[in-house]
């Protein structure tokens, strides 16, 4: 994999929540970052796993935690953690951003609704 093309650092975040689910009125359970373009997304436990869905339909193969105390990448083209550089703050969403998110939207059956 090419990660110069795969991975931008200086590429900021989208926002601090998942683009689709905010536009949507709806929740995620954790966060992903496109590594190439900064699209934050919802991880594939949340309800709509836009982050792989985001990957898929264009082709940005690798994300990186977007949560708290987390700076793992992973890589879609091999299915594995993989190293990458520090990216452009920030790195996370606010730490007083609930898990799940946001605040307000989480159902109170959020649990059962998780992949």
């Amino acid at each position: 994999m090419n990660t110069e093309k795969a991975i931008q650092p200086s590429v900021a975040p989208s926002g601090t929540g998942c683009v689709e689910c905010t536009a949507a009125g709806g929740w995620w359970f954790h966060l992903r970052r496109c590594a190439q373009c900064g699209h934050i997304g919802c991880c594939d436990t949340s309800p709509r796993q836009h982050a792989t869905a985001h990957a898929t339909e264009h082709g940005h193969p690798v994300i990186r935690s977007f949560e708290p105390g987390e700076d793992w990448f992973w890589s879609y083209d091999t299915n594995e953690i993989i190293d990458g550089p520090e990216l452009v703050a920030p790195l996370s969403h606010p730490d007083d951003q609930p898990v799940p998110g946001p605040a307000g939207a989480v159902p109170d059956n959020w649990v059962s609704q998780l992949h």
